[in-house]
C-alpha cells in the first residue's frame, strides 16, 4: 500500500501533487491525521503539523500546506494537505467561507485566520486567479467517533454548508472518523476489531446521517497520539483511508480534463 501511494501517477502530472483539505470541529484530530499519514512514509514518529495536548480552541491559526517528504533522494510525495482552524459554535473559530475560499484555491499559503472577517477579494492577498494546483480536489471531514452524538447543531449546520458548496463545485468528499478506541473497549483492546464493531458502525450511521456521507465514505482512522512506535494495525487504517482520498482526487481531475477535452 505504501508503495502505491509513493508511486501514484496523476491524471495531470501538471498539478504536481493532490491537495487534500481537512475540516472539521477543534480537537478532532486534523493535525494528528497529517501526522499519522507522515508517521507511516517516514517510518518514524514526525511532528510536522503542531498538535495541542488538549482542544478547548482551535490550535491551527493559519493556512499551511504540508507535504509528505519522500525517501532519500526522492521528491516529495504525490499528495499534500491544508489544515485549516477547526470550527466552533456561533461566531467562533474559523468563518465557513474561508473554508470555500480554500476550496476554490483563493487563499495565499500562510494566510491567518480571522473568525469574524473571512479573506475578502479585495484584499491584496486573495489569489483572483488560482489554478488547478491552488484548488482542493478531495475535501476530508475530519470528526472523533467519540464526540459524533453531541456535536453541537450550529458546528454540524456549517459542516453541511460547506459540503452543499463542494458538490455544487464537483470537489469528491470523505469523512475520516478518528478516535474509535475512545467509542469502543473492544477497538481499544484491538484496533484489528474495528471492522467488527458495532459500537463504531453506530458512530458511522450517526456521521453519514448528521453530515450526509454514504457510509463507503466513512474512513475510521485510529491517529497516533500517545505509541511511542509505529503499529502495523493502525497503518492500514491510516494507509485505506489515504488510498481512497487519492482515488476520489485523481478522479476528479479526470474528469476536469475530460469536460476540457469536450470542449
Amino acid at each position: 500500500m505504501v508503495d502505491e501511494l509513493r508511486s501514484f501517477k496523476l491524471s495531470d502530472p501538471d498539478v504536481g501533487q493532490l491537495r487534500c483539505l481537512l475540516y472539521g470541529p477543534v480537537g478532532a484530530g486534523k493535525s494528528s491525521f497529517i501526522n499519522s499519514v507522515n508517521n507511516v512514509f517516514q517510518n518514524r514518529t514526525t511532528s510536522g503539523a503542531l498538535v495541542a495536548s488538549t482542544s478547548g480552541t482551535s490550535f491551527t491559526m493559519t493556512y499551511d500546506t504540508h507535504y509528505i517528504q519522500g525517501r532519500s533522494g526522492e521528491k516529495r510525495l504525490p499528495f499534500a494537505f491544508n489544515d485549516v482552524m477547526g470550527l466552533e459554535t456561533q461566531k467562533n473559530g474559523l468563518h465557513p467561507d474561508d473554508i470555500i475560499n480554500a476550496l476554490k484555491g483563493h487563499l495565499p499559503e500562510g494566510y491567518e485566520f480571522n473568525p469574524f472577517h473571512p479573506l475578502s477579494d479585495q484584499k491584496k492577498e486573495f489569489i483572483q486567479n488560482p489554478s488547478l494546483s491552488d484548488k482542493t480536489h478531495c475535501l476530508v471531514s475530519i470528526v472523533s467517533a467519540d464526540k459524533i452524538s453531541r456535536m453541537q447543531k450550529d458546528v454540524i449546520d456549517k459542516m453541511k454548508n460547506v459540503r452543499a458548496e463542494a458538490s455544487r463545485l464537483k470537489i469528491p468528499q470523505v469523512l475520516v472518523m478518528t478516535m474509535p478506541d475512545m467509542a469502543c473497549d473492544v477497538v481499544n483492546k484491538d484496533v484489528k476489531r474495528i471492522f467488527y464493531s458495532k459500537a463504531i458502525k453506530e458512530k458511522m450511521q450517526i456521521c453519514s446521517n448528521e453530515l450526509g456521507l454514504p457510509m463507503n465514505c466513512i474512513l475510521p482512522v485510529k491517529n497516533y497520539h500517545e505509541e511511542g512506535m509505529l503499529d502495523n494495525d493502525m497503518d492500514i487504517l491510516i494507509l485505506n483511508a489515504m488510498t481512497q482520498i487519492m482515488n476520489f482526487a485523481n478522479d476528479y481531475l479526470w474528469n476536469l480534463q475530460q469536460h476540457a477535452i469536450q470542449k
